[in-house]
């Protein structure tokens, strides 16, 4: 038997110095007696996962619509893929693996429906009223939205992880200045900087395959113009190249995943050596620490940019996130029109936190499918209700 006590103190002998140990959190906004066997960051991860907001996941886009088809990548199997990665680094680089991996799963907790076009929707009718962040939004979530106990609102998460959520950061997600509980000025955990590769390294590498299966790209757009898929086709062609083309872009995307993993660990090594970081105050006064090498920052930039101009701007993509624009934007304005349209616990909401602010939580947290049909069910006069 092993209680959290003796996880704790198992976590100060092996964790590096600089790592954030459980015992050490900054704790909880309400007070609660913790947990006999699971550490707090482990109890927050088990929150997670046990949130409507996370269940949600499961039918919110990440690029494409999940009702197009079965097989792409959803807003839930991106956040279990990002934290799977950044468990691996993670652990090899002794960091706290229970604290990555819940900020991992609630890093996109916030997201709206319809993915990136969702959220921009939302911010363009927001932009006088505080706008709309999915970084924000999944902290509203957790402090907030979340309704499951009795004494407190909100899921009750630590200060680590709740950091990790507010300033996750990557190509994609530019958070927004933080409130005065989390200084701009202080730079988060090495464990919530790890989330923030692990999302890049997720994505990029598993919209190619999304697009690739979907016939928006084509293996030879990649090889004429990424220089590392490129390099990983001709080797796996010479060594493997009786195979199917399908079996050996699998072998490929799991390459370049491995490749990227095994770089950051590395590379943040060799950081964390050569910019003396030997303890926590450290990490959180050093920026930089957490990196790929100059040499894959330049394919990884390559990757992405190939992506934006050939996979997020195919024509086909572009007509599904502007009809999601307009379904944000139609419901929105229909909720707006009549309050008493809302359901009760997000109407209940409109003294403390303003009409605009209780319709646009409410949409945020609608899945694809549940938006589309609340759409026909306000506009299509033989919907059922």
């Amino acid at each position: 038997m092993l209680t959290r006590q003796e996880r704790e103190a198992m976590e100060t002998r092996i964790l590096a110095p600089y790592a954030m140990k459980s015992g050490n959190t900054k704790g909880r906004k309400y007070e609660e007696n913790e947990n006999e066997y699971r550490t707090v960051y482990q109890r927050d991860r088990d929150r997670i996962i046990h949130s409507t907001a996370f269940r949600r996941l499961e039918y919110k886009t990440q690029v494409f619509v999940n009702h197009e088809a079965d097989y792409y990548r959803t807003r839930l199997t991106h956040s279990i893929e990002v934290a799977q990665i950044a468990r691996t680094m993670a652990r090899a680089l002794k960091l706290n693996e229970d604290l990555t991996e819940a900020i991992a799963l609630a890093h996109d907790i916030g997201h709206t429906p319809f993915g990136h076009s969702g959220e921009e929707a939302l911010h363009n009718i927001m932009v006088d009223k505080g706008g709309f962040e999915h970084n924000r939004q999944g902290l509203r979530v957790v402090d907030y939205l979340e309704n499951n106990y009795f004494t407190f609102p909100g899921l009750n998460l630590t200060y680590e992880v709740r950091e990790g959520i507010i300033k996750h950061k990557t190509s994609y997600d530019n958070p927004q200045k933080s409130d005065g509980e989390f200084s701009d000025d202080e730079n988060p955990t090495l464990e919530a900087r790890i989330v923030n590769l692990a999302d890049e390294i997720a994505y990029n590498n598993h919209d190619l395959d999304d697009g690739l299966k979907g016939g928006f790209i084509t293996i030879e757009q990649l090889y004429e113009n990424v220089n590392m898929f490129k390099e990983y086709w001709d080797y796996l062609k010479n060594k493997y190249g009786n195979n199917s083309d399908e079996l050996l872009l699998k072998k490929l995307i799991r390459n370049l995943i491995g490749k990227q993993i095994t770089d950051v660990i590395e590379q943040t090594d060799k950081n964390i050596e050569k910019m003396r970081i030997g303890s926590f105050d450290d990490v959180k006064k050093q920026g930089g620490i957490v990196s790929f090498s100059s040499e894959m920052e330049e394919k990884h930039k390559e990757l992405k940019e190939f992506l934006y101009k050939n996979l997020y701007k195919h024509y086909k993509v572009v007509k599904m996130s502007n009809r999601a624009k307009r379904f944000v934007k139609s419901l929105f304005n229909a909720y707006l029109e009549d309050i008493n349209q809302l359901p009760d616990q997000f109407k209940s909401r409109i003294k403390k936190d303003g009409i605009e602010r209780a319709i646009c939580d409410y949409i945020a947290g609608m899945t694809d499918r549940y938006a589309q049909d609340e759409y026909a069910r306000l506009f299509l006069p033989y919907t059922k209700m």
